[in-house]
């Protein structure tokens, strides 16, 4: 018999290539699959026990002419599910890329490496980045809902539900303010974290010495913090987790938690009630509660609009993550609101730039869970905006203990 020509573009002595052209040229190709010569019916597969799929292999190898070809049926995939794997696969990708950040201790060498150097703001960074800010997102008109940007009868999105929308109605219009309540632009911003690297600190008094103050998650500022913190606030956020956790969704204990709140004098509560579905009720009972008992504290309700597009101004700057931490959100607003910022207690690490152990937070050490933030990231990219002139970033003590307890 002449020799039959191997299939195109497989190399000679390929054994699959060599077996495919063999069975083509004996007319053993039905269909899809591979049959036994002989007339067996194309719907009926072959023996596909272990060891046949051993003799299968080796005859694919050694195939004569003449000799019975055999191949073992195998799973494929229909082409509607490829191609669904492949946009999930992508999507995985795009939401938790695969990179290496590096570990603590690289970061607190390159951050040492600069420690050395006096920061100097660059007034043009931080004009070129409130412009990227103002472009995306426009904290200015869209930090808080008010009846400007959240007109009565509008359709607003959840940016935290997917899929999740309100209509605003009579009763939700009246509780936002005709506009936004700050007088912009804001001169001297302090954002203050609640990280560990507070601890002795000493930046109570510089902290306080600006013109607004913004603080997270409702964080103690009692006498035995007031040194490394301060205790000045004009804005606080507050979680709905935390309403729910300390003080049961405000159903027995109003009065615990307007008292809990007096630390933080005539200042706005930020909330975002129309993140999640299952925010909303805690965030309402807040404001009616502050209104019920004549507090201070004003409660102002975080737009959807704004932190969705600040989650994904981020996230084209490398943030991947479920979602933003409050703090990263509100240092997003102080850049766009104030014309100077400086940020303090934002340091995700264990270990402070002396190698010295911390807590993750200057009054306890209860870890976040994980997987939900991006700290590391989302302090590299801080970090990078203090080397740039655009916000200074404050990690070493603002006093010396000494001067602390003479002051």
């Amino acid at each position: 018999m002449a020799p039959v020509p191997r299939a195109p573009g497989r190399p000679a002595g390929s054994p699959r290539g060599s077996g495919l052209a063999i069975a083509a040229a004996l007319g053993l190709v039905h269909g899809r699959g591979l049959w036994r010569a002989g007339g067996r019916s194309p719907g009926r597969m072959s023996d596909c026990s272990p060891a046949r799929r051993k003799v299968c292999r080796w005859g694919r190898r050694r195939m004569a002419a003449a000799g019975p070809v055999c191949k073992c049926p195998r799973t494929r995939l229909p082409v509607g599910g490829a191609s669904a794997l492949c946009v999930f696969v992508l999507c995985w990708l795009y939401i938790f890329p695969v990179y290496r950040l590096p570990d603590e201790k690289e970061v607190v060498q390159g951050v040492l490496l600069q420690q050395g150097k006096a920061w100097r703001s660059n007034q043009t960074a931080v004009t070129g980045f409130r412009k990227q800010l103002e472009d995306c997102c426009d904290p200015s008109q869209l930090f808080a809902m008010t009846k400007q940007n959240s007109p009565l009868g509008k359709n607003l999105w959840f940016d935290g539900e997917f899929l999740h929308s309100v209509t605003i109605d009579n009763a939700t219009y009246s509780l936002f303010p005709q506009a936004t309540p700050l007088q912009l632009p804001l001169k001297k911003c302090s954002v203050v974290g609640n990280g560990g690297i507070l601890k002795k600190s000493g930046c109570g008094r510089q902290i306080d010495q600006a013109d607004f103050v913004m603080r997270c998650n409702l964080p103690p500022l009692s006498s035995e913090y007031s040194k490394d913190v301060g205790s000045k606030t004009q804005l606080v956020t507050a979680n709905p987790s935390i309403i729910e956790k300390r003080f049961q969704n405000l159903l027995w204990s109003r009065k615990t938690f307007v008292d809990s709140v007096k630390v933080y004098n005539h200042s706005y509560v930020y909330m975002p009630a129309f993140s999640m579905k299952t925010g909303t009720e805690p965030s309402l009972r807040v404001y009616y509660t502050l209104e019920d008992f004549g507090a201070n504290q004003t409660v102002l309700f975080a737009n959807p609009n704004f932190l969705r597009d600040i989650g994904k101004f981020w996230k084209s700057k490398g943030i991947h993550a479920k979602r933003l931490s409050t703090g990263l959100f509100l240092v997003s607003a102080a850049l766009g609101l104030c014309e100077e910022v400086t940020i303090y207690g934002f340091w995700p690490f264990s270990v402070d730039l002396h190698g010295r152990f911390i807590s993750h937070h200057y009054y306890d050490n209860v870890l976040p869970d994980s997987g939900f933030h991006a700290m590391p990231e989302e302090f590299l990219q801080l970090w990078f905006l203090h080397k740039n002139g655009v916000l200074r970033m404050q990690l070493e003590q603002c006093e010396a203990p000494l001067l602390q307890s003479s002051a």
